[in-house]
């Protein structure tokens, strides 16, 4: 069976050149990717303020995805949720937000901010994990992101994908890489940010050793502050 999987860091929505939250855009940029699985970053759920609406439903509705997963890793003022997301084609057979714990004590000065991975088993005649995951900014917060990771991951069918913040050479990416592919390796330097001007790679799609890599590319989108990386595979 061949899939297209799609990760995207979609900054809440912003229109990175208009500046306003464009959910037309988005839900076109999905549409027509023609990616059967998409995982996303920085989403926003239904909250307080009137910025906060549905962001998964409202993107799948738009862009033709039956089912959907919203997986909260904080709540921002307290009461309007953020986190990662998972849209689908194909029915989910479960779902769950797993968090990745905080670095306790802190060892960096930068900004802190609670992480989770969306975890999804999605039914394509048979199960397939789907795990879409934002990484902290900070060494620490990378390593249990990492050992998080680690801990979930199955040994076939599996794709793992989202915004690392380390670029390839990160030996934060060492252990993964014993594990997985990386889909995108071989394809030139993939750069996904910033997406106006993209000088480096932190956006991952890796699969189990089971799948077949068949093509993987960056389209040259401005439409979030990431571009989209998507990747063609063979189950």
């Amino acid at each position: 069976m061949k899939l297209k999987i799609m990760t995207f860091n979609i900054q809440h929505c912003l229109n990175y050149i208009e500046r306003y939250i464009d959910f037309p855009l988005f839900s076109k940029t999905a549409a027509e990717s023609g990616a059967d699985i998409i995982g996303l970053n920085e989403v926003r759920g239904k909250g307080a303020s009137a910025d906060y609406e549905d962001q998964t439903r409202i993107l799948a509705d738009g862009a033709g995805y039956k089912y959907h997963y919203f997986a909260k890793a904080i709540d921002f003022d307290g009461c309007n949720p953020y986190g990662n997301a998972v849209l689908s084609k194909y029915p989910l057979i479960s779902a769950e937000t797993v968090k990745i714990p905080d670095p306790e004590p802190r060892k960096y000065t930068g900004y802190y901010e609670t992480r989770c991975v969306a975890k999804v088993t999605v039914d394509i005649g048979g199960p397939f994990t789907v795990l879409a995951v934002h990484f902290g900014l900070n060494r620490d917060e990378h390593e249990n992101a990492r050992d998080t990771i680690l801990s979930l991951l199955p040994e076939k069918r599996c794709v793992l994908m989202g915004d690392f913040n380390v670029q390839p050479s990160s030996d934060i990416l060492d252990p993964i890489r014993e594990r997985m592919k990386d889909t995108a390796e071989g394809c030139g330097d993939m750069f996904s940010f910033p997406s106006d001007k993209p000088d480096r790679k932190i956006d991952y799609i890796f699969v189990s050793p089971d799948v077949k890599v068949l093509s993987a590319e960056i389209p040259p989108l401005t439409v979030s502050d990431h571009r989209p990386h998507t990747a063609y595979m063979e189950i």
